[in-house]
């Protein structure tokens, strides 16, 4: 059972509102590097987990968790309003973390990566945009939830 009350309109009845949009100004651009990095992890995942899943089984598999949590952004980004935006702040956290944690453990031991990963060497094959996003994309939801305060 949540505790959450949904947001009222003030309409008469008083109508759930549509959650506050988070793709306003750079967050429509967040919504779009995203969207792009979501296709680009699950692809690259996706083929290489049915292709070559044998040769470098830790780094696909980190590859499709990068894709789910860049797909999981991407949704609570679209899907607006308070709860999915301190959802996004955890899952942009943990982007970090994790981008962080194998950039440098592939950088400290590269024979634990046979095969790159999108988050080795801190997304250097994605132009660094893998370290990048998340930072962008923490100090956007926070200045979202301090505006609506």
């Amino acid at each position: 059972m949540s505790t959450e009350v949904p947001e009222t309109s003030g309409a008469p009845g008083g109508a759930p509102a549509r959650p506050a949009p988070l793709v306003k100004g750079p967050g429509l651009l967040l919504v779009w590097l995203y969207g792009v990095m979501s296709v680009g992890a699950v692809s690259r995942s996706a083929y290489q987990i049915a292709t070559e899943f044998d040769h470098a089984p830790l780094a696909y598999s980190l590859s499709a968790v990068a894709a789910a949590v860049y797909a999981f952004i991407t949704y609570t980004l679209v899907r607006g309003g308070e709860a999915a935006r301190r959802a996004a702040l955890v899952c942009c956290a943990v982007e970090l973390a994790g981008v962080l944690t194998v950039g440098t453990w592939a950088l400290a031991d590269p024979s634990a990566f046979p095969d790159s990963t999108v988050w080795s060497d801190y997304g250097r094959g994605y132009l660094f945009i893998p370290v990048l996003l998340p930072v962008t994309g923490i100090l956007w939801l926070r200045k979202r939830g301090v505006a609506r305060a």
